[in-house]
């Protein structure tokens, strides 16, 4: 194995909190393979780029040769966890859990060594809990110490309902790390209370309590909200090749650099001298971030399909009828506004109605892509080229 020092730099790139480091450190000394946990509900069939961030630390501590415990919690599934919602959550069938599940499968192995990668279902210990052995688990929480949740104070304060499984499902999650003896949990930092539980757990089952490392929520291509399919935001892992390049170079400079440090391979020097070259105008952003777009389109598809994906983009852009002067106007920061009252604004149209129906007549595109809502709304923080009809162009450059 790598020295301590050489392991932490790697494990330290992107995370939000380790709880805590010295511990983490204390036990990589000892030089041998440590267990390392990350659950994932199987609530949806589709994901996004944001649920990888975490399968990428899983890698990075394969890769530094220990453990990896990719736990699908069919179990938890079926309850549905409460972090972050604002009512309870609809119980999934078995059924929408399994085949769920099979979904997420698809995907770990994209970035997940196969023969080095342990596949756990929490179903395989929590089925068979009595009522006694779940009356215990109980014991170990009290509901005031629950009840410190953000979320469920939220609900409370609006005299909205919290569920007695609700309440049940960190203790489930956490007993998760008591069955499988993990020395680290990965989760979003969204899940440091349930993370946090389980080292309680832990503790009163006699163990070691785990290490807990946090991970940040990836934003969206609108560099605000972290990635939703809800919020329009989200780059989906079955993309059409073309599409998920176009959503990647969309995004603005700085939050290439945020997706480069969450999704990609390219080692932690390797990208500290990218940025460098970038700051001294050695290296082009675009060119950075078709580099990405090529790593990642690869990752999901093929090198072959990224290769086909970025010389239609540069089809689209370079040599599609588009004229070298463009107008270019500044953006006008993070605010988002309506796709329809921009092409207004800017004299791509004559009012808002004319608006609306080319973007009904498909003749409306954004960065190569079609426009299909009139009512989606772009933010001014990013680059974009508007195409309105066959001789309308408009470039948009964030300020």
């Amino acid at each position: 194995m790598l020295p301590v020092e050489e392991q932490l730099k790697t494990l330290r790139r992107g995370t939000a909190e380790i709880i805590d480091e010295k511990d983490l450190k204390g036990l990589l000394a000892k030089g041998k393979p440590l267990r390392i946990k990350a659950g994932f509900d199987p609530t949806a069939p589709d994901l996004h780029l944001g649920h990888t961030v975490l399968l990428n630390k899983m890698k990075q501590f394969q890769d530094l040769g220990h453990d990896v415990i990719f736990l699908i919690g069919d179990f938890t599934g079926m309850i549905g966890d409460p972090t972050g919602r604002s009512e309870t959550r609809r119980n999934l069938t078995p059924d929408e859990v399994k085949e769920n599940a099979k979904t997420y499968l698809e995907q770990v192995y994209k970035i997940l060594d196969i023969k080095k990668t342990i596949i756990s279902y929490n179903s395989e210990w929590m089925g068979k809990f009595t009522s006694v052995n779940m009356i215990e688990l109980a014991a170990q929480y009290t509901v005031a110490r629950m009840l410190e949740r953000d979320d469920f104070q939220k609900r409370l304060a609006k005299n909205l309902p919290v569920s007695i499984h609700e309440l049940m499902y960190p203790l489930i999650q956490g007993y998760d790390s008591v069955a499988l003896k993990s020395d680290v949990e990965l989760g979003g930092t969204d899940q440091k209370f349930n993370l946090l539980v389980g080292r309680d757990l832990q503790r009163a089952y006699g163990h070691k309590p785990q290490i807990v490392l946090t991970m940040p929520l990836l934003e969206g291509t609108d560099g605000v909200q972290k990635m939703s399919k809800s919020l329009g935001n989200s780059i989906g892992v079955f993309d059409p090749p073309n599409e998920m390049l176009g959503k990647i170079m969309s995004i603005s400079d700085d939050l290439m650099w945020r997706y480069y440090e969450l999704l990609s391979q390219v080692s932690t020097d390797q990208l500290s001298s990218m940025q460098e070259q970038a700051k001294s105008g050695t290296l082009n952003p675009k060119d950075a971030k078709i580099n990405l777009a090529k790593e990642i389109v690869a990752l999901y598809h093929s090198s072959s399909l990224a290769e086909a994906a970025i010389a239609e983009f540069e089809n689209v852009f370079k040599k599609k009828n588009t004229p070298e002067d463009i107008p270019v106007i500044i953006g006008w920061g993070p605010e988002s506004y309506n796709i329809c009252n921009i092409l207004k604004d800017n004299k791509l149209t004559d009012s808002t109605s004319a608006a609306r129906r080319l973007i009904q007549q498909g003749s409306v595109t954004v960065n190569g892509e079609k426009v299909e809502d009139v009512n989606q709304e772009f933010s001014g923080d990013q680059e974009y080229l508007i195409k309105v009809g066959k001789k309308r162009f408009l470039k948009i450059a964030p300020g």
